[in-house]
């Protein structure tokens, strides 16, 4: 099976729109520089209200969804091994075996769906224990495939039929001690004598195999397809009859088909490991997601395991990143944030550039590369400047910023102003949304020394409803605290009119540092920030500088 071989291009957990444009965009240059289809975009958490009003604006689908980049059963290069129909005989089963050098043999049902497996150990056992002579009847074996294990061609009855009662022997004996060997329903391997012949018949064998090509007249066979006895003739010799007709049984009755170790295409590496460490096998087959065959997965191609290959955007945060990035290959990354605390096994492409947005930056790439902007994705990258600049009014705006917005919004055929108030009352429709969603919309934890903390926000353009959320949201943050090792809380409602922030402070010294850092008294459990609109320009350098004294 071949491998999953794509770059997915991802941002942050708890994904604003410039994260989810962002990625958008940046798949789509790579695409058409590429000429192909390699890179996807991806999201690592929900799309917030205002971004879904970006995408249906622009009629844009929202990325796959991928929370975690940890190495899976699709990244592996699975062995395209066959499996084996559900009605071969074990002779055919150990050809198949032989043929693509396999120990584990998966055997299929009609529809692709894995019926069970059989292994060479099980056919090794299978003749070293078959001592009782009604294997074949217990198998249940098709008169068919006694033929054709023997090299045999069926005279007389019915050869769409089962060897289904008796035992097999050997009517090597004269007619007087045979007579008293033969059972009902046996199958006896004979020779050309008659006697033997007519005997077996009358004494009610469902099945006669003659060997060396042994003579029978047409007397004989009118008794035998009166008594619905089953002729075989073969060319082989009596011992190399009784050594191969075994193999004529079907291989379901020697595979196992209970409490199978399989592995779906989803299944993350260490639980792969994990499982691998219980049991012995060599091979173990992969499943899809309908449960249907896929292929067959050995030790060698858990060692030989490929990282997943990822891009990412408007973030360098290891703590905001999606899950398991540790063990996945960081090709690039394209950021408008401080450097934080993501690493990279090797050297990689990095654009980090001081702007108010990662689609200002790649405003630039496009540009730089001469790729013409249609007018959707121009639709999504000008929403994303929008967003990350609340419409050039953050204090993280550049003059490129604006620049580059405009030209977008021109390309996109957007009046600029009044799409922007439409997003941002998109964006602070919280209707129908818990305390824990609406915290987690645009939500962001950092790291700095021993000190943890979150920070989320919502930006409107209506005061009054930022003073309903606030009522919301404070005992939520009560909730957050604690979680995933966080001691502070905080929540910045932003009102884009007047460009203030009423910023909700809980946990052990957070009323503290919002006083050192902004020298804003915390009453209530909340505390206004004037002129403070931009979590990553204004409040976290603000709260690095004072935690840092």
């Amino acid at each position: 099976m071949e491998r999953d071989n794509h770059v997915y291009i991802v941002g942050h957990k708890n994904p604003d729109t410039d994260s989810i444009c962002a990625a958008i965009s940046y798949a789509y240059l790579k695409n058409v520089r590429s000429g192909g289809s390699r890179y996807q975009a991806c999201r690592a958490g929900q799309i917030n209200e205002e971004t879904e009003y970006v995408l249906r604006y622009f009629r844009h689908e929202a990325p796959r969804y991928l929370p975690n980049v940890g190495t899976q059963v699709r990244d592996m290069d699975i062995d395209d091994t066959e499996g084996a129909p559900i009605d071969i005989t074990v002779r055919i089963a150990w050809e198949y075996m032989r043929e693509s050098e396999t120990v584990t043999l998966p055997v299929m049902s009609d529809d692709g769906f894995l019926e069970g497996v059989i292994t060479v150990s099980d056919i090794a056992n299978y003749y070293i224990d078959a001592y009782t002579k009604t294997i074949m009847s217990d198998a249940k074996t098709k008169y068919y495939d006694i033929a054709e294990t023997i090299n045999g061609t069926v005279l007389a009855g019915n050869e769409h039929g089962y060897f289904a009662e008796g035992k097999v022997l050997v009517g090597a004996a004269s007619p007087d001690v045979l007579a008293t060997q033969i059972g009902e329903n046996d199958l006896v391997i004979l020779s050309d004598r008659e006697d033997n012949q007519r005997l077996s018949i009358e004494m009610g064998a469902s099945c006669i195999v003659l060997t060396l090509s042994a003579y029978i007249s047409e007397e004989i066979l009118a008794l035998a397809q009166e008594r619905d006895c089953v002729v075989i003739r073969t060319n082989f010799d009596t011992y190399t009859v009784a050594r191969l007709i075994n193999q004529s049984i079907p291989a379901r009755w020697l595979m196992r088909k209970k409490d199978l170790v399989t592995f779906r295409l989803d299944d993350y590496l260490d639980d792969v490991k994990e499982t691998m460490g219980k049991y012995r096998y060599r091979d173990f087959p992969v499943l899809d997601h309908q449960s249907k065959f896929m292929g067959m997965m050995s030790r060698r191609d858990v060692i030989n395991a490929h990282r997943k290959q990822v891009i990412l955007v408007d973030h360098t945060e290891a703590s905001q990143a999606v899950d398991n990035l540790e063990q996945a290959e960081i090709l690039e990354i394209i950021d408008h944030h401080r450097i934080g605390t993501v690493e990279t096994l090797q050297p990689v492409f990095f654009r980090g550039e001081p702007v108010g947005c990662t689609c200002t930056i790649l405003y630039s790439m496009f540009r730089e590369q001469g790729v013409e902007i249609p007018q959707d994705i121009a639709g999504l990258m000008c929403s994303a400047i929008i967003s990350d600049t609340l419409l050039f009014r953050s204090p993280t705006c550049t003059p490129r910023d604006e620049t580059a917005g405009r030209a977008l919004a021109e390309t996109a055929g957007l009046d600029i102003e009044n799409y922007a108030k439409e997003m941002f009352r998109a964006g602070s429709n919280l209707k129908g949304k818990t305390a824990d969603e609406i915290l987690h919309q645009d939500y962001k934890k950092f790291i700095f020394g021993e000190k943890v903390f979150g920070v989320g926000q919502i930006s409107s353009m209506d005061n009054e409803e930022l003073k309903e959320i606030a009522e919301v949201i404070k005992p939520q943050l009560v909730e957050e605290c604690g979680r995933g090792g966080t001691q502070m809380v905080f929540f910045m409602l932003t009102d884009i009119m007047t460009e203030d922030t009423m910023l909700l402070a809980y946990g052990e010294g957070s009323e503290k540092l919002v006083m050192e850092a902004f020298g804003a008294e915390v009453k209530d459990g909340s505390a206004l920030l004037t002129r403070v609109v931009s979590r990553k320009k204004q409040l976290i350098p603000a709260f690095m500088s004072a935690l840092q004294g």
